[in-house]
């Protein structure tokens, strides 16, 4: 960089730069996205290639743990609530008492 440039010739070329930079990426993602929206064609087409369908039933499967576990927690936030509710309470009463 020269310091006789300009400050608007080197924003300018800064701004240059980042502009290209931003367009390579934009292309990048571009095919990515092309690329899932093609395999999310073939697999709502039920053209799901053999290699993919142990990966889609162990999917299932985890989906399915994963309800089981989230039931599991919520049952665990209820008792935990309730117990919690139940040492406030004897807390008040062991207060009350000592007064």
């Amino acid at each position: 960089m020269s310091n006789s440039e300009r400050p608007e010739t080197q924003a300018f070329r800064e701004l240059e730069g980042l502009v290209r930079s931003l367009g390579d990426e934009l292309a990048r993602f571009r095919r990515r996205a092309l690329v899932a929206e093609g395999r999310l064609g073939e697999l709502d087409n039920g053209d799901e290639p053999a290699a993919s369908r142990p990966r889609r039933d162990r999917l299932v499967e985890l989906e399915q743990e994963n309800d089981a576990l989230r039931e599991r927690l919520e049952a665990a936030t209820a008792r935990t609530r309730s117990m919690l509710e139940r040492v406030h309470f004897l807390r008040q009463q062991t207060q009350s008492g000592s007064r």
